[in-house]
């Protein structure tokens, strides 16, 4: 291996070494005493059974080499008052940053409880992995936490998002060698083609080899040193490596390597800073090679246990039954030699107490990592001003998406350092070009002459684009974490690629939201999912799928808001909400196509307040003196399932005058729910009013229609409620017979009505006679000439 220059020289005095290395002696102690310890602290007597837990849960592999990194990161921190963020890759490694954030202040701040002292210690100990207490990974709980090492695949990700628009921060963001085999990391390594030196921080990736995951090696540790090299030379980096096992090589090398990739990004932004940006840097990371359980048991019971896959977990087990076990642990914790690091009232030293920064520069109480201290409210233009005119309820077409995206533009010029938008490949696609106007995307990779003619490029854009939902999302979830705004947008059918990134977010929030009292509430993750089910007549059935609403749905109600706009007005007017709001997950669902548009800006803005509402203009229900009881309740959610709906119902008043139809739209998905249960649902005695108690309830909804019964299933009268969806039928249709296939178009909701309401009986013979051959005639019309007839395509409300 040949190695520069500048890491053949010793930049840690005898006496820095002998600190550091003591530092770090008292993170590895606190790390196994985490997992291990509910008394007995400090070892002032013998280590009984009682001090040790009955349930042993944590993981130790990783963790020195965390605690490794972030000590030597606190130096660096000092040397050049840098403000900089640990984001934290490897899976349930909290030990390994819980130690430091501790022994440098930062915790007993937040918790007092958790003081610096014997007492304070042992409910250190005692809260990690145990009931009422802290998880095994850096959780919400964490000082300085902006990421969960249990989600695995974001840390990267999250890392560049944190460092766009934050010039002055490094964000070192370590890896795990089991993370980086997956598909989501593997790609996040591309988003050095994005982070503008001019501009925005930098991001320090450190590949963290310990070698093994739970019980297998891990890929990236067995390939031999000049293919890694060269994997990430590929990636556009600069690989600098840290490998070895002997602690005092190990800190004198990390401390020349850091010395020298700090000095590597201050010169690539200086440059920039000063002359611009005329090429995309190599940007320097490091690899850091050191054994799993370093400085653990080397072996238990005759297995290798340091630097294989036993010290992944908990390398001794058993331990209130078998005396050799605990013998060996008391061994462990004492090499540490606690009563070197610790006073007698349990207190770090003061000759290492002054190791770690001061105030906001511990990584611990980084305001970065808590960004809703940083955060400032967007200044947002007035949506009104990009109102759709509509003199007449649905009379008038327009494309629901591009009026908001003349909003985001404006939005985008009002707030350049603090708002950026993120889709993959599809900010055109779905009517969101007007941005462009303002910004264009941001590209640090080559760009060519021809590139000025439409492919909107720019180092200094604000747009990113990318074929990786993972990483886009990451990095929006990055940036909104530590105190920005953002607006995400993609394919509705392939929303489900970033399940578990939902998953794990709306986890965050609603953990930061209903138990952390010190974390400051940020943006709201805001997700449009357009190019929706019901307009994916040419691309098939691959893309038609609306079931990522369905899984938002099981998440807390503390988080989750979810919103089907049925025209541009009401976009405009759920965005605006939206974009203001705080600590909430909402996904916006509005499809790019041309549409009816059915209410003017005040109108909707009432209705996309309550949520939900009755459509005056579309019922019959109160027509006279004395308003009558309807006989059917036509209620919708989503676009074309009210386009569909009006038309059905519009059938029923010309066929059934005296049939009393009234006309519900649904906004806000979640007024379904009791109140009792979310806190926009409608109470029991309001939906009852609503939808009446006993009158049937046709439902013609976006989504699965199984979804609708889940939201409503505690209303009474269940058997009344009858819903059509979505159900898994289609492929290359025109978009009538895609509604047929699914039965939710017109035809077949007069057939389900004269099904259900039992006045009509044999009385509606007739007129189902002849809904079924309109559905057999426009079918045969769409396999003829591949469109639907124009009384389809541009059906308008008739009263």
């Amino acid at each position: 291996m040949v190695v520069a220059t500048p890491l053949q020289t010793k930049p840690l005095s005898d006496e820095e070494l002998h600190k550091m290395h003591a530092f770090w002696r008292a993170c590895n102690y606190l790390a196994v005493g985490m997992i291990y310890l509910r008394d007995n602290p400090l070892l002032k007597e013998p280590l009984k059974p009682e001090h040790v837990k009955q349930r042993l849960l944590g993981h130790w592999g990783t963790s020195p080499g965390l605690s490794f990194i972030y000590t030597h990161l606190n130096r660096i921190i000092k040397k050049h008052d840098q403000s900089v963020i640990y984001v934290a890759g490897p899976g349930h490694g909290a030990p390994g940053v819980l130690a430091p954030v501790y022994l440098e202040g930062s915790y007993s701040e937040v918790y007092p409880d958790k003081s610096e002292d014997a007492e304070g210690l042992k409910k250190f100990f005692k809260q990690f992995s145990f009931p009422g207490g802290i998880g095994s990974h850096c959780t919400p709980e964490t000082p300085g936490s902006i990421h969960e090492g249990g989600e695995l695949g974001y840390s990267l990700s999250h890392a560049y998002g944190i460092a766009f628009d934050n010039p002055e921060t490094i964000v070192a963001c370590v890896v795990g060698d089991g993370e980086a085999e997956t598909g989501p990391l593997a790609t996040a390594w591309h988003t050095n083609k994005f982070l503008n030196p001019a501009r925005d921080g930098a991001v320090l990736p450190i590949l963290h080899l310990n070698g093994y995951k739970i019980a297998n090696p891990t890929i990236l540790a067995r390939i031999d040193h000049d293919e890694l090299e060269d994997l990430f030379k590929g990636y556009g980096y600069k690989p600098y490596f840290v490998e070895g096992s002997d602690p005092e090589t190990m800190h004198q090398l990390m401390a020349a390597t850091l010395d020298t990739v700090v000095a590597e990004i201050k010169e690539i932004q200086q440059e920039a800073r000063t002359n611009g940006v005329s090429k995309r840097p190599k940007w320097p990371m490091i690899v850091l090679r050191s054994p799993k359980g370093w400085t653990g048991p080397a072996s238990v019971d005759g297995h290798k246990t340091e630097d294989f896959w036993r010290s992944h977990q908990v390398p001794l087990s058993g331990m209130h039954n078998n005396p050799g076990h605990m013998q060996i642990l008391e061994d462990w914790l004492r090499s540490y030699k606690p009563e070197e690091l610790f006073d007698d009232n349990g207190t770090l030293i003061p000759a290492l107490k002054e190791l770690p920064p001061t105030g906001t520069r511990r990584m611990g109480a980084n305001p970065i990592a808590n960004g809703g201290l940083l955060r400032r409210q967007l200044n947002m233009p007035d949506f009104r001003n990009y109102a759709v005119n509509v003199p007449q309820p649905a009379q008038v077409e327009a494309e629901n998406t591009r009026p908001l995206g003349a909003f985001l533009r404006d939005i985008m010029k009002n707030n350049m350092t603090n708002f950026r938008m993120f889709g993959p490949d599809e900010t055109a696609s779905n009517r969101l070009q007007a941005v462009y106007e303002v910004s264009k995307k941001v590209w640090l990779a080559e760009i060519r002459p021809e590139d000025a003619d439409g492919s909107e490029l720019s180092t200094d854009g604000r747009v990113m684009e990318m074929l990786s939902e993972h990483t886009l999302l990451g990095c929006m979830e990055g940036y909104l974490l530590s105190g920005r705004h953002g607006f995400f947008h993609t394919y509705e059918a392939f929303a489900h690629v970033i399940d578990s990134m939902f998953n794990q977010h709306a986890k965050w929030l609603d953990i930061s939201k209903r138990e952390i009292p010190w974390r400051a509430p940020v943006s709201s993750w805001n997700v449009l999912l357009s190019s929706t089910v019901w307009r994916q007549d040419h691309n098939g059935f691959s893309h038609q799928d609306p079931g990522f609403v369905d899984l938002v749905t099981n998440k807390s109600a503390e988080v989750v808001r979810i919103y089907f706009p049925p025209d541009a007005n009401c976009l405009l007017s759920v965005a605006d909400h939206c974009l203001r709001s705080t600590d909430y997950t909402n996904i916006i669902v509005s499809d790019k196509q041309l549409h009816l548009q059915y209410l003017n800006m005040e109108e909707a803005i009432q209705h996309c307040t309550k949520g939900i509402g009755i459509w005056d203009w579309a019922s019959n229900d109160d027509c006279g003196t004395e308003p009558d009881e309807p006989d059917l309740v036509m209620a919708c959610c989503g676009d074309i399932p009210t386009k569909e709906a009006l038309a059905a119902t519009a059938i029923l008043r010309e066929e059934f005058p005296e049939l009393k139809v009234r006309f519900i739209n649904v906004v806000d998905l979640m007024t379904l729910q009791p109140d009792a249960e979310h806190p926009h649902g409608l109470s029991n005695r309001e939906f009852d009013t609503l939808f009446t108690p006993d009158k049937p309830v046709m439902f013609n909804f976006h989504g699965y229609p199984w979804l609708i019964h889940k939201l409503c299933y505690r209303r009474s009268n269940q058997d009344r409620i009858h819903v059509r969806g979505y159900k898994e039928k289609g492929n290359i249709n025109t978009p009538l017979e895609l509604a047929i296939n699914n039965q939710i178009d017109r035809f077949n909701l007069v057939i389900d009505v004269i099904d259900r309401v039992p006045t009509l009986g044999s009385r509606g013979a007739h007129v189902r006679e002849r809904m079924k051959n309109a559905i057999i005639n426009h079918c045969a019309y769409a396999y003829e000439q591949g469109t639907d007839r124009d009384e389809i395509s541009h059906w308008t409300w008739p009263y």
